[in-house]
C-alpha cells in the first residue's frame, strides 16, 4: 500500500505534467471524437446522421453535472480520492461506448464520461490551488495550459489515425488508455494535497444556499448568461466542423490539421489576455471580444450568402474560424474571474456553481444549433451572431453592476 501512499511532494516539473495531462481529460475526450462523428451518425443513426453530433454534446452535459459535484465532494474527502473516483467512473463510460449498438446507449456512456471527466477538470484546478497561493499559482497555472494548447492540437489527429488504422470505437481504448495512466500515475506519485484542517463537510444545505446567492446576484448572473452564450457557438462548432470540412469543402481527410492550426492561433488568446488584462481590464477585453466576434460573423454571413469562388472559399472560412476561436478565447478565463469576483467567501463552491450552470446553459443553447445544420455553415453563422450579441448586450448591462473599476 505504501506505494500508493505517497508522502514526499512532487518536483515542480513532474506535478505540472500531472496537472496537465489531468486536466487535459476533458480537451482530449472531446476533440479526439471530432474525426469520428460522421461515420457514428451514419453508423448508429442512418436515419439521422446529425444526431453522432450529439456525443459532444451529451459529454459537455455530464461534465457540467459533475462540475457542481466533485467541487464540494472534493474539499470533503480531498483531491485525490475524487480525482481517482472520476477516472473510475470515466473508465466505465469508455468500456459501455465500446459496447454501444445504437445512438442511445452510446449517449448514455458519453454522458458517463463526462460525469467522470468533471473530477481532473475540479479537482486538478483546486489541488494547484492547495499547494500554490498568488503569482505561483498563476505560473503554474500559464505553465499547466500552454501544455494543455497542445491536446486540441494534436487530439484529432490522433482520433483520425485511430480511424484509419481499426474502427472509431478504438478511439475510446485510448480514452482507456490516457485514463489508466493518469490515474496509476496519480497514485503512485501524488499525496493527498488538501489539509485536514482546510477539509470542509459535505453538505447540501451549503450547496443549496450557495445557488440561492449566486443566483439572486445580478452581477454575477449576468457574467454567468454571458459565459454561457460564450460557449454556446464554441460546442455547436465543434460538432458540425468534421460535417463542414466532409459535406461543403471536401476536405475530411485533412481536418485534423486544418483543426490543429486553428487551435494553436486560438491558444494565442491566453497570452495576449495576460498581456492585455492589467492594462485594460476583464469586463473591457470581454466585452470587445464580443463585438468583435459578432462583427466578423455578421461580415462572414454576407459574403458566404453573396457567394465565394473556390479555393477562396475555404480560405475566408478557415480565416472566419481562426479569428471567431481567438475571439472565444478571450473571454472564459475574464468572465469566470468576473462572476467570482463578488464570491470571495465561498470561491469553491462558487467556482463549481459557476461552471455548471454555464456549462450546462450552453449545452441547451448548442444542442438545436447543431441539429440545424443543413449542409451548409449558415445555420453556425446564425447562431453565432445570435450568441455573441446577446453576451455582448449582457456585458453592456454588467457596467451597471461593476464592484470595481479596475475589472
Amino acid at each position: 500500500m505504501g506505494r500508493f501512499s505517497p508522502t514526499r511532494p512532487l518536483r515542480f516539473g513532474e506535478f505540472v505534467a500531472l496537472m496537465a495531462l489531468l486536466i487535459s481529460t476533458v480537451a482530449f475526450s472531446i476533440d479526439a471524437m471530432l474525426p469520428a462523428l460522421p461515420e457514428i451518425g451514419r453508423e448508429l443513426s442512418p436515419e439521422n446522421p446529425a444526431r453522432g453530433q450529439l456525443v459532444i454534446a451529451t459529454f459537455v452535459f455530464g461534465l457540467g453535472l459533475g462540475t457542481l459535484i466533485c467541487g464540494p465532494v472534493s474539499d470533503a474527502f480531498g483531491r485525490k480520492s475524487v480525482l481517482l473516483a472520476g477516472l473510475a467512473v470515466y473508465l466505465i463510460g469508455a468500456f459501455l461506448a465500446i459496447q454501444s449498438r445504437s445512438i442511445e446507449s452510446l449517449l448514455v456512456a458519453r454522458f458517463l464520461q463526462g460525469l467522470g471527466a468533471a473530477a481532473p477538470r475540479v479537482a486538478a484546478t483546486a489541488m494547484v490551488r492547495d499547494l500554490y497561493a498568488g503569482r505561483a499559482m498563476a505560473r503554474v497555472m500559464s505553465i499547466i495550459m500552454t501544455l494543455f494548447v497542445l491536446v486540441p492540437a494534436i487530439a484529432p489527429s490522433v482520433g483520425a489515425g485511430i480511424i484509419w488504422l481499426s474502427h472509431w470505437r478504438m478511439i475510446f481504448v485510448a480514452f482507456i488508455g490516457f485514463a489508466v495512466i493518469a490515474g496509476l500515475w496519480l497514485m503512485a506519485r501524488q499525496p493527498e494535497s488538501l489539509r485536514p484542517d482546510n477539509q470542509r463537510p459535505l453538505s447540501l444545505r451549503s450547496i443549496w444556499a450557495a445557488m440561492i446567492e449566486i443566483v439572486t446576484n445580478p452581477a454575477v448572473m449576468i457574467y454567468v448568461a454571458a459565459l454561457t452564450f460564450a460557449f454556446a457557438p464554441l460546442f455547436a462548432w465543434l460538432a458540425n466542423l468534421p460535417m463542414i470540412f466532409e459535406d461543403v469543402y471536401d476536405r475530411a481527410a485533412t481536418f485534423p490539421f486544418w483543426f490543429a492550426a486553428t487551435a494553436l492561433v486560438a491558444g494565442t488568446a491566453s497570452v495576449a489576455n495576460a498581456k492585455l488584462v492589467m492594462r485594460h481590464g476583464m469586463r473591457k477585453i470581454a466585452t470587445i471580444a464580443f463585438a468583435w466576434q459578432a462583427s466578423i460573423s455578421v461580415l462572414f454571413l454576407l459574403l458566404l450568402m453573396r457567394g465565394v469562388p473556390a479555393p477562396w472559399d475555404f480560405a475566408l472560412f478557415f480565416a472566419f474560424m481562426c479569428t471567431a476561436f481567438f475571439s472565444i478565447g478571450l473571454t472564459f478565463g475574464n468572465l469566470n474571474a468576473l462572476a467570482l469576483l463578488p464570491l470571495g467567501h465561498m470561491a469553491g463552491i462558487g467556482s463549481s456553481v459557476v461552471q455548471s450552470l454555464s456549462t450546462v446553459g450552453s449545452v441547451l443553447i448548442a444542442v438545436p444549433i447543431s441539429l440545424a445544420y443543413d449542409g451548409t455553415p449558415l445555420p453556425l453563422i446564425f447562431g453565432m451572431i445570435l450568441c455573441a450579441s446577446a453576451a455582448l448586450a449582457l456585458m453592456l448591462v454588467a457596467r451597471r453592476f461593476a464592484m470595481d473599476e479596475r475589472s
